[in-house]
């Protein structure tokens, strides 16, 4: 019955980091997968992750199931981390958080919910977007579209082209936007862009969906979260994936939100209902260890505060690396201008490299990036910097 399969393609990601571990070089660079890497080419757990870890091994009684909708005290915390503590949504008691298994998880979750309790069929995602984004919505049965985001010219947001697509969107379609930290491309909308958009949004009733995956990493942890709150505060229905994989560093625990904010609290009760039973026929219910180790950081004000000093940490390393990245192609005699990449945010940057440059640094020099040309910029190091930037110099 099965001998019809076909061998799927790798994954453009995953699948660059297999190639890179099958490499010999020693000098090899992985700027590909998007995982946050320290100084010494590590991704480390966060010291308040250890202390949390042992307040909970002392203090761990069960390993009974979690409810459908996750540990409450994660949720509460976490649409107050998202969101503010005196968001209007929270006050009125019309937001349905749930736990979910990483931000993944919280996108097929709302797809499925979505595809079986509305006629809603389309989905608008920027182009380019995460490679995930279509696949996750495409395997629930939703037609995907796109919109401009990136002057590849420029370097920059390809703003009137996208506000013009974005208002020409049917109402009732769904349109996908990222919180901060535009993946793959780092760059990030600003206050009057996002809430010219949430007054469309509102106005030609389109259900807004935001990615927010990396808050913190871009300006801070508050500063992040602008535009997820312009659009909450505007926008009456609004759904929210958020991940703790990066913020965190809680890559293999899996642990993500679903928030959904709705007009009114009988609604939202409805909603948080039907997305009961979409997780209860996918996963049943969510992992914990990784939901209780945020909740004792974020429920802790010691801890709390050590952890946002550590998130800052890692948004600095990422700030300085692209300020670093631009002097080193510059000292090689590079006087094509890659400015640019000091004005993203995030740990992605879309290079400009093409692909067949892209395909050099990989075979001659075993420096693995996307064929797009995205790097990630947390992958480099004051170790590597020199050796990157010199392979770059041979290949423009």
């Amino acid at each position: 019955m099965l001998d019809k399969f076909v061998m799927a393609p790798p994954d453009p990601i995953l699948g660059l980091t297999e190639a890179f571990l099958k490499d010999s070089n020693p000098d090899k660079i992985n700027l590909g997968v998007g995982v946050y890497k320290d100084n010494f080419n590590k991704t480390p757990i966060f010291k308040t992750v250890k202390k949390a870890e042992s307040i909970l091994l002392e203090k761990e009684q069960t390993k009974s199931y979690l409810p459908i909708s996750g540990s409450q005290e994660f949720c509460d915390l976490v649409q107050q981390l998202v969101l503010g503590k005196n968001s209007p949504c929270i006050q009125e008691k019309r937001i349905a958080t749930v736990q979910t298994a990483g931000g993944t998880s919280a996108l097929r979750v709302f797809a499925d919910l979505i595809r079986t309790n509305t006629e809603i069929k389309k989905i608008w995602m920027s182009n380019p977007t995460w490679e995930n984004h279509g696949k996750i919505f495409q395997l629930a049965g939703f037609e995907t579209e796109s919109y401009p985001y990136y002057n590849a010219e420029t370097h920059d947001l390809d703003w009137d082209k996208m506000i013009s697509t974005i208002e020409a969107i049917p109402e009732g379609d769904i349109l996908l936007l990222h919180g901060c930290c535009h993946n793959p491309t780092g760059i990030d909308l600003n206050k009057e862009q996002w809430t010219t958009i949430a007054n469309i949004v509102k106005e030609k009733r389109i259900l807004p969906l935001i990615d927010f995956a990396y808050q913190g990493l871009g300006d801070g942890l508050e500063e992040d979260a602008l535009g997820v709150r312009i659009i909450a505060d505007i926008v009456p229905e609004v759904f929210i994936c958020s991940s703790f994989s990066k913020n965190f560093g809680l890559y293999n625990e899996r642990c993500g939100a679903l928030i959904g904010i709705c007009s009114d609290y009988d609604t939202c009760q409805k909603v948080l209902s039907q997305i009961k039973v979409v997780i209860r026929t996918n996963y049943s219910n969510p992992p914990a260890h990784g939901a209780y180790i945020v909740q004792t950081i974020l429920g802790s004000n010691e801890l709390r505060n050590e952890w946002e000093k550590e998130v800052e940490e890692m948004c600095t390393r990422i700030k300085n690396m692209r300020n670093l990245f631009v002097e080193k192609l510059k000292e090689k005699g590079i006087t094509q201008d890659f400015s640019f990449i000091e004005k993203q945010r995030g740990m992605f940057s879309f290079s400009g490299l093409k692909k067949e440059q892209v395909l050099r640094l990989r075979e001659e020099f075993s420096i693995y990036i996307v064929n797009s040309g995205r790097i990630n910029v947390a992958g480099i190091t004051t170790t590597n910097i020199d050796r990157l930037a010199e392979a770059i110099s041979k290949v423009l």
